[in-house]
């Protein structure tokens, strides 16, 4: 009887992902799939809002739809809850499937969990509080920048919509599960689980840093909030890569939001003054986040895996 031998460089041409076998590149596959994922998750938002309206009986004309999509806040979360998880979060985890070949989804995405994953996710939310001060300066930076009438226009009607529904009583757990909780998850998933790691086998880890956390921050369409978003990024990817899990990232997206909606629910003065330099804490404070900051990115490290350090 022969002996047949399977052929090694067919197995590892099965074994080498989709996208590399038809020629693409992993980064040009994941920008089309965030433009893809944009458009359709707009698309759910639209269909689930108009949906419940219809359904509870609020509107009963095309008349009574527009006005209630300008001013009917609490009805655009949920449709964009729906968004994130239907998009974000459960069609991104099977593209995945076209990049990760032999090696599994979870472990692409980087959702395992171990030992050392309580721990960093403890880092995560003292690097989320520390970096605050920090950011605050950029976004004042950022308001100094020149941006078209008509988008700071449109943002500033959105924060007064924002503000407006966080105003309201009884909206604190509806704001944390919609803004916070959803968001950490599903965005986490998009972004430092598929964005972050497609970007890093195209271009190693610093490229994939930078990029994903610039795409992370044009995804959401604030160009005055533009460097703030692409900090908090490049902080939840730099979290996700030394930690080997995109949990502690999760956790610190959303303390960050959770925090937002806290001060937004119970310090609204605050939380929405004008960006001025009256506004900034000050430069003792500043000072102290960068130090703390490094201090704790520092620490992250050294607790990170062997094989970050090599």
């Amino acid at each position: 009887m022969n002996n047949i031998q399977p052929d090694s460089s067919l197995i590892d041409q099965l074994n080498r992902p989709w996208v590399e076998r038809k020629g693409f590149s992993h980064w040009g596959m994941a920008l089309l799939w965030l433009v893809l994922m944009f458009l359709t998750s707009q698309v759910v938002v639209a269909i689930v809002a108009v949906a419940v309206l219809f359904i509870t009986g609020e509107v009963s004309t095309a008349e009574e739809l527009l006005a209630a999509m300008e001013t009917r806040l609490d009805v655009l979360f949920i449709g964009n809850s729906a968004g994130q998880i239907l998009c974000f979060g459960l069609a991104t985890f099977l593209v995945v499937g076209l990049h990760s070949g032999a090696e599994s989804k979870l472990r692409f995405l980087r959702m395992g969990w171990n030992d050392k994953v309580p721990g960093f996710m403890f880092y995560a939310v003292l690097l989320t509080l520390f970096i605050q001060p920090s950011v605050m300066f950029l976004g004042y930076f950022n308001s100094l920048l020149p941006v078209p009438d008509f988008i700071a226009e449109m943002q500033q009607n959105q924060y007064r919509m924002f503000e407006e529904f966080l105003r309201t009583d009884g909206v604190l757990l509806f704001g944390l599960l919609h803004i916070a909780l959803v968001p950490a998850f599903a965005e986490e998933i998009l972004f430092r689980g598929y964005i972050l790691r497609a970007f890093e086998k195209s271009g190693g880890i610093i490229m994939a840093i930078i990029f994903s956390s610039l795409v992370f921050a044009l995804f959401h369409l604030q160009l005055t909030n533009l460097l703030p978003l692409a900090t908090l990024g490049a902080m939840m990817a730099v979290l996700t890569w030394l930690s080997g899990s995109i949990w502690p990232a999760v956790v610190a997206h959303f303390v960050n939001n959770g925090a937002a909606v806290v001060m937004g629910t119970y310090m609204p003065d605050t939380a929405f003054a004008d960006m001025t330099p009256d506004a900034l804490p000050p430069i003792w404070m500043l000072a102290l986040s960068i130090v703390l900051t490094v201090i704790m990115i520092k620490v992250i490290y050294h607790n990170s895996n062997y094989q970050l350090k090599s």
